[in-house]
Order: C-alpha cells, then sequence, then structure tokens
C-alpha cells in the first residue's frame, strides 16, 4: 500500500498557534524539541549563521534529507550573531515571544551578550531552553558533548549488544532524541507556569546525558541490590524469557517476546511442545532465564523451517506476540504504517514527494499540522525582520551582512 500523500497548508493552526519561538540551536537535540513545537502550531524562527544549520550539511545525493525532515513547519531568519547588531536582532525578538531555544556550549551565550538574565530582564516571562551534551553545571559543562559520547557514558552501550562483542553506540541520534523530546516536555511545562496570572519565565537545563540516563531506569537501583552490572545479552532480556529475534526460512527477521507466563506457554504449544509447559527447565520465567539456549533453539529451530509469511500467519493464529523487523525499504510498503499515517509523503521540490514520519503524538481535538515545507537558508528575513525593525534598518542590516540568505 502506497504512503498517504499529504498537501502542506499555511492557514492550517495548532494548538500552540500565537506562542513564538526563537530558535537559536544547532543539530538534532534543538531542532527535535523545535520540531515537537512547531508541528503543533507554534511560529519558530530559525536564527542560522550565514552557512546555515549543520543538518544542511547532511546530504543524501545532494538532498537535505535531515533538514526537510526535523525542519518541517519552521521558519528561517539567517542572521551573522557575532556581531552586536546581529545580536541586537535577537534582543528583539525575544520582546514578543515566548520561549528560547540554544544549543551553544555552556559560556557562549554570555559571551554573545545574550545572557539568560539579560533576555529576562527583555521578556520576563521567556522560557529559556538551554541544550547541551553535560549540562550547564558540574565538570563536564565545558565539554563538547555529542551524543555519541553520552551514548556511551550513560551505560547504555555498556548493555547494547552481545556479551563477546563490542559495546555498540545506537546507529541513530538516540542521546539527542531523548533530549529533544524531554526538553519538550519540560518546555510545556515551564509554559503553562509563565502563563498564569502570576507567572514568570525560567531558565530550563537540558543536558544529552540526563535523559539517557534516565532512561535506562532501573538498572541503577537493581545493580546496588544485586551487585552485578547488567551483561549484554543480545535480543535476549534479562527479565523475561523468551525473547529473541529469529530468521525465518526465506532470510527475513521476527521478534518474538513472552513476558508474562500465559504468553510464554502459549508460545510452547504453538511449536508443538506443549510436553514443555511442566518441563523443570521452563515452568516458570526464572528457570526459561536459565535455559534461554535451549529454548531459543527449539524456537528458532521451529520457525527457521517457515518462510516470513508462514511463521507470522502460524504465530498469530496462536495469539503469540511476534512481528517482522522491518528496515527503511519495507516500511514504505507496510499496509499498517501507511493507513496508520505513521509515514506520509509530502511536496518537495527535489524529490518530487518527500516521506518522513507523520504527526506525533496524535492528539484528537487539537491535531498537528503541516503548514509547511522545512525553509530556505533566511526564507523569513523580510516577513519577520521587516515589520521588527523597519525597511530602512533591514536594508542596513543587509548592506552590512548581518543579515543574510533571501
Amino acid at each position: 500500500m502506497a504512503l498517504v500523500r499529504k498537501q502542506f497548508d499555511p492557514d492550517a493552526k495548532g494548538a500552540l498557534d500565537g506562542v513564538r519561538v526563537v530558535d537559536l540551536s544547532r543539530l538534532v537535540a534543538g531542532n527535535m524539541l523545535t520540531k515537537v513545537l512547531a508541528d503543533h502550531g507554534a511560529e519558530v524562527l530559525k536564527i542560522e549563521p550565514p552557512e546555515g544549520d549543520t543538518l544542511r550539511a547532511w546530504r543524501v545525493k545532494g538532498v537535505e534529507t535531515a533538514w526537510k525532515t526535523w525542519c518541517r513547519n519552521k521558519k528561517s531568519l539567517c542572521l551573522d550573531l557575532r556581531s552586536e547588531d546581529g545580536q541586537g536582532v535577537v534582543r528583539a525578538l525575544v520582546r514578543d515571544a515566548a520561549i528560547f531555544v540554544e544549543s551553544f556550549r555552556p559560556g557562549v551565550l554570555e559571551q554573545m551578550g545574550l545572557a539568560p538574565e539579560t533576555l529576562l530582564e527583555i521578556n520576563p516571562r521567556l522560557v529559556v531552553v538551554r541544550v547541551s551534551g553535560w549540562g550547564q553545571t558540574g565538570p563536564y559543562r565545558h565539554k563538547p558533548g555529542f551524543g555519541t559520547l553520552v551514548e556511551g557514558y550513560s551505560g547504555f552501550a555498556a548493555v547494547n549488544g552481545f556479551a563477546d562483542r563490542e559495546p555498540v553506540l545506537p546507529p541513530m541520534f538516540m542521546g539527542d532524541a531523548y533530549a529533544g523530546l524531554y526538553g519538550a516536555s519540560a518546555t510545556m511545562i515551564a509554559l503553562r507556569a509563565a502563563e498564569g496570572a502570576e507567572g514568570q519565565g525560567q531558565v530550563i537545563d537540558v543536558s544529552l546525558f540526563d535523559p539517557m540516563l534516565a532512561v535506562l531506569d532501573p538498572q541503577i537501583a537493581n545493580n546496588r541490590l544485586s551487585g552485578v552490572v547488567k551483561p549484554r545479552t543480545g535480543s535476549r532480556s534479562t527479565n523475561t524469557a523468551p525473547r529473541n529475534a529469529y530468521q525465518t526460512k526465506d532470510g527475513g527477521w521476527v521478534c518474538l517476546s513472552a513476558s508474562t507466563q500465559g504468553m510464554a506457554e502459549k508460545t510452547l504449544r504453538s511449536i508443538g511442545h506443549a510436553d514443555l509447559i511442566s518441563d523443570p527447565r521452563f515452568r516458570t520465567n526464572a528457570d526459561r532465564l536459565r535455559h534461554a539456549d535451549e529454548l531459543d533453539r527449539l524456537i528458532g529451530g521451529f520457525i527457521a523451517e517457515r518462510t516470513m509469511t508462514e511463521t507470522l500467519a502460524h504465530f498469530d493464529k496462536a495469539g503469540v506476540t511476534i512481528g517482522p523487523i522491518m528496515d527503511a525499504a519495507s516500511l514504505q510498503t507496510d499496509d499498517f504504517v501507511a493507513q496508520r499515517e505513521s509515514l506520509i509523503e509530502v511536496p518537495d521540490a527535489d524529490m518530487g514527494w518527500l516521506p518522513m514520519h507523520g504527526l506525533v503524538p496524535r492528539l484528537s481535538g487539537t491535531p498537528g499540522i503541516l503548514a509547511r515545507p522545512a525553509p530556505r537558508l533566511g526564507e523569513h528575513n523580510d516577513a519577520i525582520l521587516a515589520p521588527l525593525l523597519g525597511e530602512a534598518e533591514l536594508h542596513r542590516l543587509r548592506l552590512a551582512e548581518i543579515v543574510r540568505g533571501e
């Protein structure tokens, strides 16, 4: 089934309509954060340097796929923030903004004359969001903090992969994504507080490290109790068995999880081994964990004799929790993904139709919007800055190369 095609509607309004966001962030975490806001109607003003956000350089066959994905629904202003005039434009934008987002290394914002204290003097209800690798406090605050480093330092890589091989870093922007999503929820909490009768703005310290560590709970408590560091177990679980990835006869892969006693018994019946339900090796979850190798041989052997279609049909009929392991190609032709609109296609100047994720999360009364594609560099300079500064001042800033782009 083909993906649903969606047109952009520049008149679409979401729940955050009227909320202006001044976004100085770069790369994934800040852009993930402001994408959530933009998808729900906030006016996100991306303040880009003359060379553009780094995401624009991440191209496939010359197409800015990363930029187009994470920066839909946003507007672009292109300013030279190394100059006092450029910094002055940011201060002017902040007067009418609700949210300010940045992802410089701690201390850089202060060097630019845009310290949170300064911004809050201009706009006392402003929510200032500071995204960094290690946070605004602590001994690592000035260290570079790309997601890869926190994915290692947080303990994630130590438990990811197989026991007899090296720790495995995630093949996607996991640390950045968690920080962006945590940051978006924190921003909404702070905005709610700021909009109250006695509301005041505040500063949100979003590190990439803290969310990455938080999602690994309760591993720290488990270690304190047991004295055991959680081992790498590949696709197995240390909590329940069976749980693994298994290869089908035609080379595909499925994932099966039987995390309750009832589901484990269903699984054994479905592979023709109801007799093993009372076997001391498999009677309880603790027994099955101790004999996971034998259990996997039984299940894996059964699945290896069947194609993907036969495997899914067989276990679905038995009521066993199983599913295919999909990839970027198969997801685009999957009926569930298409009907759910988890992936959609939008008009694109380079590709004709660009596949991207749908609107997340799904709200029944105030759904997300698709107002505009990711902007060209400086595309909204005139529309935003002319009313703010006046035509004469905007012209001066263009001649001085403070305002760049279109």
